[in-house]
C-alpha cells in the first residue's frame, strides 16, 4: 500500500498540537474557589514546556515566567489584604482561568484519625451545625490519602476546594471546621483548611527524611525503604505464605438473615457487651445476632433510621431480611438509613452479622442501640439470641501475612501528601495525633520537636505557629494509682510547649473510654482557636488555656504546686473537692493524695507519706474525675513533677 505523506505530515501535526496544549499544568491545589494566604507574598506554579513562557494576570497585573528545561514555573504575587473574589488567569500554550479566589488565613490540618474524623461522622450531635453551615468563607481540601516510601512528590492526585454548606460540609474535618469558625466569628477572614491527616499513622511517617537526620535507626529503615529489591523480598514472602485453612460461614450459607429461616440451636446474649464477656472465650470469627421487636403503626409511613453504637470489627445488618447497611472496621458509629417499605406493623426481625479477627467482638457498652422514626423510639438493648457462624483458625507462628504497610513508615506519607503542599503559603499548623505513638511516649517529644522544625524549614517560616491537641482520656478507668503510656505520652506532648509559636489545647475531659474517636470534637476546635487568638492574632487579656504545670516546692510533709494559665483563679470545674492528685516520696510508690486550693497554688500531702518527693495530676489512661481548672472552665493539663 503507497503511504501518503500528506495524512502523516497531518497526523503529527495533530499530535504535537495535542501534546503541546496538554503541557500547561497546574497543581491540585491551584484551582477554583482556593484560598491563598493573605498578607504576604504567595507563589503560583506549575508546569509548561521546558523554556516556554507564562503569564499569570492577577489584580489587573501581569507576571511572567519561563519554564526551566524540567517544565517547572512559578510566579509571585503581591501580598495581599484579606477578601475577593478574584479571578486569576494563566497563560501559556493555552488559558487557565480561576474563578472565585478568595485571600485569608490558611491552616494545615494534620495527623491521624481524630484529625481525619469528618462531620458526616458526628452528624448526629452536630445536626444543627451541618443543617445550618452556609459559609463560603470557610474552604476546605482534603488531600487524597497516598503514602511513597521512596521520595517526595511534586503534586497531588485529586483534590477539590469545598466550602462549608449543608452538602459539602460533611467532608470537613470536624475539628478544624470548629476552629475555623471561630476564627472566623472573631476576625471575618476567610479560613481555608488543607487537610492531610491519615488515621493509624505515627508522627514519624510525615516527616521528611531530612527532618530526620537526628534519628539514626530510622534513617535506617528509609534507606531500606528505598531498596525495590528489599521491599519485593515482602512480596515474596506473603505470596509464599500458606494460606489460612479454610472454613465457612453457615449464617451465609443456610440465610440466617431470611425471614423465613428457623432458628435453631442459638443462645441468649446482652446487647451491648463483647462475647468474651458473656461466656464465649478467645473467638475470633463471625458470629449471628438476631432480634424481634414490636414496630407501631405510628412509625410505618416515617422515615426510619437505626443506631447500633459501635461494633468489632465489621458488621452486615438486616431488617425483615432486607440488607440496610455494613461497615468494615471498628471505629465508626454504626448509622444507618431504613428504607421506606422495609419495616411493617407488628413483629419485624433484625439480624447482625458480626465478623471479629483479634481481641473481643461483640458491641461496645455506653453506645446508642436504638431503632427511631418520627417521635418514636424501639430500645434494641438487652436480650438476643446469638449463634457462631464461623470459627477462625489461629494461623501459627510464622504464618501471618508479610509486607510493609507504607502509611507506617518513615517519611512516606511526607512524601506523598505533604510535599506538593510545602509551596502553598499558610498562616499555621494544626495538629492532632499521638494515638499510634503512645507506645514511645519518650522518644515522641523529640520527634514531635523534629516535625515542627521540619515543616518549618520546608515552609521557610522558623516561626509558623503549630497548635496540637493533647490525647483526651481514653480506655478503663483505675481507682489506684498506676503507671499509664498515655499518662507519659502527655507530658511529652506538655513538654512540646517549650518551643516557640506552640500551643496545646488540653482535652483530658473530652474523651470516651470505650472510643479512640470521642464525638466531642466542637471544644476541641474551639480551644485550638483560643490558642490561635493568642499564639498567631496576639489577643491580649485572653484566657486561652486552663492551667500548666510551673514548678514545685517541698514544705514539710506537702508539695506546694505553681502553675502558669490560671486565668482569673484556680478552681475545681465540677465544684467538687479537687481529685486524681497522687503522691509519693523516693521510692515512687503513690498514693492518692488531698489537693487543696490556697491563692493561686496548689497544696497536695497525704497523712501517710511524710518525706515527699513527687506529685502526679491526671496520671492515667483515661482519669476520670480530674477536676482542676480555671475560673474560666479550661481544664489543667496532667502533669508530672519528676524530671
Amino acid at each position: 500500500m503507497k503511504f501518503n505523506s500528506k495524512i502523516l505530515l497531518f497526523l503529527l501535526g495533530l499530535i504535537s498540537i495535542i501534546t503541546t496544549n496538554a503541557q500547561l499544568r497546574l497543581p491540585r491545589l491551584i484551582r477554583d474557589s482556593m484560598i491563598l494566604q493573605r498578607d504576604v507574598p504567595v507563589k503560583i506554579w506549575g508546569w509548561a514546556n521546558k523554556k516556554g513562557t507564562v503569564k499569570v494576570n492577577f489584580n489587573k497585573k501581569n507576571y511572567k515566567s519561563v519554564a526551566d528545561t524540567n517544565g517547572n514555573w512559578s510566579v509571585v504575587l503581591p501580598a495581599t489584604k484579606a477578601g475577593g473574589p478574584y479571578t486569576i488567569t494563566v497563560v501559556g500554550d493555552h488559558t487557565i482561568e480561576l474563578k472565585e479566589i478568595l485571600f485569608g488565613d490558611v491552616w494545615i490540618c494534620s495527623g491521624q484519625s481524630n484529625m481525619v474524623h469528618q462531620m458526616e461522622l458526628h452528624s448526629v450531635k452536630y445536626a444543627n451545625e451541618v443543617a445550618s453551615a452556609n459559609n463560603p468563607q470557610i474552604r476546605h481540601f482534603w488531600v487524597p490519602n497516598l503514602a511513597d516510601m521512596q521520595k517526595p512528590h511534586d503534586d497531588l492526585s485529586n483534590g477539590f476546594w469545598k466550602s462549608a454548606n449543608p452538602k459539602d460540609i460533611s467532608e470537613f474535618s470536624a475539628a478544624a471546621y470548629f476552629f475555623a469558625i471561630k476564627i472566623y466569628e472573631q476576625y471575618h477572614i476567610p479560613i481555608g483548611l488543607i487537610n492531610a491527616s491519615v488515621g493509624g499513622t505515627p508522627i514519624e511517617a510525615w516527616i521528611s527524611e531530612e527532618g530526620l537526620k537526628d534519628f539514626p535507626m530510622i534513617q535506617t529503615t528509609i534507606q531500606k525503604n528505598k531498596d525495590t529489591a528489599y521491599i519485593n523480598s515482602f512480596k515474596r514472602v506473603s505470596a509464599n505464605m500458606p494460606p489460612r485453612p479454610k472454613s465457612e460461614d453457615k449464617g451465609m450459607l443456610n440465610k440466617w438473615y431470611d425471614p423465613n429461616y428457623v432458628p435453631k440451636g442459638w443462645h441468649t446474649i446482652t446487647v451491648p457487651g463483647f462475647w468474651e464477656d458473656q461466656g464465649v472465650k478467645d473467638l475470633d470469627g463471625v458470629v449471628w445476632y438476631r432480634k424481634e421487636f414490636e414496630v407501631p403503626k405510628t412509625m410505618i409511613n416515617n422515615a426510619s433510621r437505626l443506631f447500633l453504637g459501635r461494633i468489632v470489627d465489621a458488621d452486615n445488618v438486616y431488617i425483615n431480611g432486607t440488607a440496610i447497611g455494613n461497615t468494615t472496621y471498628m471505629y465508626p458509629q454504626r448509622r444507618y438509613t431504613i428504607p421506606a417499605g422495609v419495616l411493617h406493623e407488628g413483629k419485624n426481625l433484625i439480624v447482625v452479622k458480626i465478623q471479629n479477627s483479634f481481641g473481643k467482638g461483640g458491641f461496645v457498652p455506653d453506645k446508642p442501640y436504638y431503632l427511631f422514626a418520627g417521635n418514636d423510639t424501639i430500645d434494641l438493648k438487652g436480650y438476643w439470641q446469638y449463634k457462631v457462624g464461623e470459627v477462625y483458625v489461629p494461623m501459627q507462628r510464622g504464618m501471618g501475612g508479610g509486607g510493609i504497610s507504607a502509611i507506617n513508615q518513615p517519611s512516606a506519607l511526607y512524601n506523598a501528601m505533604i510535599a506538593p503542599c510545602i509551596n502553598f503559603a499558610n498562616k499555621g499548623i494544626l495538629w492532632y495525633q499521638g494515638e499510634s505513638n503512645t507506645g514511645r511516649a519518650n522518644e515522641y517529644a523529640q520527634l514531635q520537636s523534629a516535625l515542627i522544625n521540619d515543616w518549618r524549614n520546608k515552609w521557610h517560616n522558623p516561626s509558623a505557629p503549630f497548635l496540637y491537641v493533647q490525647l483526651p482520656g481514653f480506655m478503663d478507668m483505675n481507682y489506684l494509682p498506676s503507671e499509664s503510656q498515655w499518662a507519659q505520652f502527655r507530658q511529652a506532648q506538655l513538654q512540646t510547649l517549650a518551643i516557640p509559636n506552640t500551643g496545646m489545647a488540653v482535652a483530658i475531659d473530652l474523651g470516651e473510654w470505650n472510643d479512640i474517636h470521642p464525638d466531642r470534637k466542637k471544644e476541641v476546635g474551639e480551644r485550638l482557636a483560643l490558642w490561635a487568638r493568642k499564639v498567631v492574632y496576639h489577643e491580649n487579656d485572653l484566657v486561652y488555656s486552663g492551667p500548666l504545670y510551673q514548678s514545685s516546692n517541698i514544705d514539710g510533709n506537702k508539695i506546694v504546686i505553681s502553675f502558669t494559665q490560671i486565668g482569673t483563679g484556680l478552681s475545681s470545674i465540677d465544684g467538687e473537692e479537687l481529685y486524681y492528685f497522687s503522691i509519693a516520696g523516693e521510692d515512687k510508690k503513690f498514693v492518692w493524695a488531698t489537693a487543696k486550693i490556697e491563692g493561686d497554688k496548689v497544696i497536695v500531702w497525704s497523712e501517710g507519706i511524710s518525706n515527699p518527693k513527687y506529685v502526679r495530676y491526671a496520671w492515667a489512661d483515661n482519669p476520670d474525675g480530674a477536676n482542676l481548672s480555671n475560673k474560666e472552665g479550661l481544664p489543667a493539663s496532667p502533669f508530672t513533677t519528676e524530671k
